[in-house]
Formats: structure tokens, sequence, C-alpha cells
């Protein structure tokens, strides 16, 4: 395990700035107002040989009856819980908080090394501003600016001092790397919750609770799998902030580093445009997919009911009709661990590779079975295949008139080759050339 960093403050005092600035990427949403960052959001840090995991936190509220900022606390709590040593974010601009008074009451009841910033410190002229934050009495201020890069690396240079030693991590390798997609209040979170037994993401009926990607692990049947929680994709016409924006990319970039995306439903409300619309963004971006019907414990039984849902799933989704269906509850957990059979099967999927003797055979079979047309007086040809690359699997076939073959030809290839091997859960690219 490498040794764990948290930032914590109360909301609006650039924690996410601080955060992003120091992981060296945008992984958190920065956005300024407050209450941005409710989950945990994780980042890895290398730094003059040392390695630490960042926390990021939502803003800290010591007492609210608030739920959503009771939920908030809670999480921050975790992430301190986590931590080996703890950064306290004060706004430099606004000056002192009576949430800053009760933030430092808080932490000082810890057994751990306490790192006290205060941020928005931009100019030499504005360091003046520190020295009120002394009478809270705090012993060592480390002033920055998160937004221009001011003071972190002398803030770095303290923290790796006092960072327990770790063995030396290697890189990770995952059975499965998996995102969790859907739109708001679909079920995502619980799906992770229920998977890992513990409140890994904050769970609320609010839609929308949700904002940055959250990365969790998962260990089931010895296999480690790495599971990405994101924010509900929002249809553009209602997505009413800049913040929103910033969510739907940061699924789309969660996205491009996963194997394998799960598209969660609402069972009770079925399939609507926004599903469509991440199931052809599944299948753009080349990522196995798995239909996760959740909800499944509102839904009447009787014989006629599964076989009427997979029919309308189909019929929706046709695009990506190669994905297998589980019918589940995160509520009850109902059929849940048949996730993790179906993200093997979709691994060794994405990972089939077909000789190219044996597609051959499969492109003379075709055309004798399914002749293609005449065009410009000639009858089209496929003279020959091969398989360019796998996840996913990648096929070039060769033609005297490649741009005039018929798309329902396509179709009707990809349906031999699934027909013949198992890509169950596996997007088929193919693409025709000219003959060399």
């Amino acid at each position: 395990m490498k040794p764990v960093v948290a930032i914590v403050g109360r909301p609006n005092v650039g924690k996410s700035c601080l955060f992003n600035a120091i992981v060296g990427e945008k992984k958190a949403i920065v956005e300024d107002m407050p209450g941005v960052t409710r989950d945990r959001n994780y980042g890895d840090v290398y730094y003059r040989g040392k390695e630490f995991v960042l926390i990021d936190t939502g803003g800290f509220f010591i007492h609210s009856n608030e739920p959503l900022l009771m939920e908030i606390k809670k999480q921050v709590e975790l992430a301190i819980e986590e931590a080996d040593c703890i950064i306290a974010v004060f706004d430099g601009k606004e000056g002192i908080n009576p949430l800053d008074k009760e933030l430092v009451l808080y932490l000082r009841t810890l057994s751990k090394p306490v790192f006290y910033v205060v941020n928005k410190i931009d100019h030499p002229s504005h360091e003046h501003r520190v020295y009120d934050f002394y009478s809270l009495g705090i012993e060592k201020i480390y002033p920055t600016s998160a937004e221009h890069g001011i003071g972190i690396y002398e803030l770095l240079d303290v923290i790796i001092e006092h960072l327990p030693q770790k063995l030396e991590v290697k890189k990770k390798e995952y059975d499965g790397k998996v995102v969790i997609l859907g739109k708001p209040n679909v079920g995502k979170s619980s799906i992770i919750n229920k998977l890992l037994g513990i409140e890994r993401a904050i769970v609320s009926e609010i839609a929308g609770t949700t904002r940055d990607a959250i990365d969790s692990e998962i260990v089931y049947d010895n296999k480690h799998y790495l599971f990405v929680d994101t924010a509900g994709i929002r249809r553009k016409s209602r997505i009413s902030l800049k913040l929103e924006r910033f969510s739907v990319m940061e699924a789309i970039r969660a996205l491009e580093r996963v194997d394998i995306a799960v598209l969660v439903i609402d069972a009770y409300d079925g399939v609507s445009e926004q599903e469509q619309k991440i199931a052809q963004l599944i299948k753009e971006r080349g990522k196995g997919c798995i239909i996760l019907m959740n909800k499944w414990d509102k839904i009447e039984k009787s014989d006629t009911v599964e076989f009427f849902y997979r029919k309308m799933l189909k019929q929706t989704l046709p695009f990506i009709d190669y994905a297998p269906v589980i019918f589940t509850s995160a509520l009850t957990g109902k059929n849940l661990n048949k996730l993790f059979k179906w993200i093997d099967k979709v691994m060794k999927s994405l990972k089939t590779r077909v000789s190219t003797g044996v597609l051959n055979r499969i492109v003379r079979d075709i055309q004798e079975q399914n002749p293609l047309p005449v065009y410009k007086g000639k009858r089209l040809k496929i003279y020959y295949g091969t398989q360019q690359d796998v996840e996913p699997p990648f096929f070039i076939f060769f033609a005297n008139y490649p741009e005039a073959i018929p798309e329902s030809h396509k179709r009707y290839i990809e349906n031999q080759l699934r027909e013949k091997y198992d890509f169950t859960g596996a997007p088929i690219k193919i693409v025709f050339r000219k003959k060399r």
C-alpha cells in the first residue's frame, strides 16, 4: 500500500485546485462554487522518488443537520481515517472563517501529522494575509497559490519527509478494468457500494450526487478488478451548469482508460434516448459492454417478463445486442455476483484472435452463401481478410471496391464471426480497404 495524504477544509477554499496542482492533471472538478467535490477523489503522486495517494474531499462542515452535508462529512472522515497525514486548507483571500476554527480543533484530536496551508496567496504582496491564521494556534503555515503553482514544491518537500516508509510499489495489473455508466439516479453508486460492502461513494436520492470519477478496487474469487463509478451522463439540453459539462467529460475520460463499460438501466423506467447515446459512445470507443437492468426488485415477475425485457433491449439498443444482460437489484444484491463471471467472459472475448487461414475460409463461405452485388458492371469481391488487433477485435478485409460494400453485408460478416467465435460483450471493428 502507498502512503495516503488527505486534503481537507471548508467549502470553496481551493482543495480541488490544490489536488490538481499536486497530481499534475485535471482529475478533480474545479469550480468556483461550494460543494462541488462530494465524494472522495483519489490521485497518484510521484515526487522525488516517493509515491503516495492523494485524496481530495468535499467541503467539511463539523456541525450540520442537512442530509447531504452529513454524507459529505462522513466521506471526509473516511478519508481522514485512511490518511497517514493531512493537508488542511484555508482561504487566504477571504481570511479566517468560524468553520476554520472548528476544523483546527477537530484536527488536534488526531494523532496524525497535519500541514496547514493558506491558499490563494497569488502574489508576494498577499503574504501578509497568512499572519492572521497564526491566531488559530498553528505553529507552521505553508502559503500557496494552487492556481499559479506557488509554494507547491515547498509543501511536497515537507510532506514526503513525514510519509511512512513503504515497500516499493509496482504498477498494479487488473483482471479487468470496468466503468459504471448510466444516466443519473439509476443506482450506479449503490451497485459499487454493494459490491464493496462499504459506503465508498455517497448514495443519495438526489440525482447527480456523484460528480467526480471514483476508482475502487474489488477482489473477487482471487481476481482483482478496478471499478470506476462516474457522474450520470445527462442530456445536453439538461446540462445547465458548466460543472455538469465537466462531469460528462470525466465520464468519457474514464471510459477511455477501462476495458469494459457496464451500462446501468433502471428496469422500472426502461431504455431512454440517453441510454441509446451512452451505448453508442461505448461502442464507438471500442469497449466491452455489459447491461445491468437495476431495480429488478420493483418489477412484478412472470414467466414472460424477462423475455419481454430482452426483446425490448434488442429493439432499443440494437447496436450493442452482443452485450450480456444481468437482471439485478443493488438494494437486495440479487444476481450482482454474476457481474464478475461476465466481466471475465467479456475480457476473454476482447482478446480473441482468429487466424488468417480460418478467417479467409469464413470469407470464402460468406461469398458463396451470400454473393455480393454488382458495382460498375463488376461483381464486388472480398479477396482476403486479416485480424489487425485485439481489444477490441479489429478486422481488415481487402476488396476490389471497398467503398461499395453494403452496410448490410458488413453486418452479415460480423454476425458470421460471432456465430463461429465467442465475441460475447465485445464490439467488432471491421474495415474494408482496396486490395494491395
